[in-house]
């Protein structure tokens, strides 16, 4: 089978491959119907990280930023991403998020800061992508407070932890050791 991303992949392909749910009978993107699923408590956790010097950690642990509270924008910019997910990605469903908690906890290991963001639901369809935009959000937020600090922080690895409801089962995964 050819990949999917490919221009020359076919509608018959599509229509024999029941993983490809975004694609219509004609191989064209579609949003999933999720309406006759069944309604069950979803919740998703996500994990990224932002590395930077040893100076720039101790610099925004003690407030000391030019642009002001580096860990308070960054939280509240992750927050407002995970409940703004459907505008940013296609296809997604835009979603009634019971609650959204990010988390970034300083790592002098890393050196840097590592965020967590858990997102939950009682809906038809997962919030991974909604936990997955809000780390990378609070990811670029840090980024954009601390850049006057240092410009060559990496963010990065982010990825998908643990997810559960659907009937698709529970996923957990452990955080990266990068």
């Amino acid at each position: 089978m050819q990949d999917p991303s490919s221009a020359i992949y076919s509608a018959a392909q599509a229509k024999s491959s029941p993983a490809l749910t975004h694609l219509d009978s004609k191989g064209e993107a579609q949003m999933v119907d999720v309406s006759a699923k069944a309604v069950t408590l979803r919740e998703a956790v996500a994990q990224g990280e932002v590395k930077m010097t040893t100076e720039t950690l101790a610099a925004i642990a003690a407030g000391n930023s030019p642009k002001g509270d580096v860990l308070g924008t960054a939280r509240l910019a992750g927050i407002m991403a995970a409940k703004q997910t459907a505008q940013l990605i296609p296809l997604c469903h835009p979603l009634p998020i019971s609650k959204v908690t990010v988390d970034l906890e300083a790592d002098e290991a890393i050196p840097g800061y590592r965020i967590t963001a858990t997102v939950r639901i009682k809906g038809e369809t997962g919030v991974e992508m909604e936990a997955l935009t809000a780390v990378s959000i609070a990811a670029l937020t840090l980024y954009d407070m601390a850049k006057a600090l240092e410009k060559s922080m990496v963010i990065g690895p982010i990825q998908l932890l643990s997810k559960t409801g659907g009937k698709s089962g529970d996923y957990c995964s452990k955080p990266s050791q990068d």
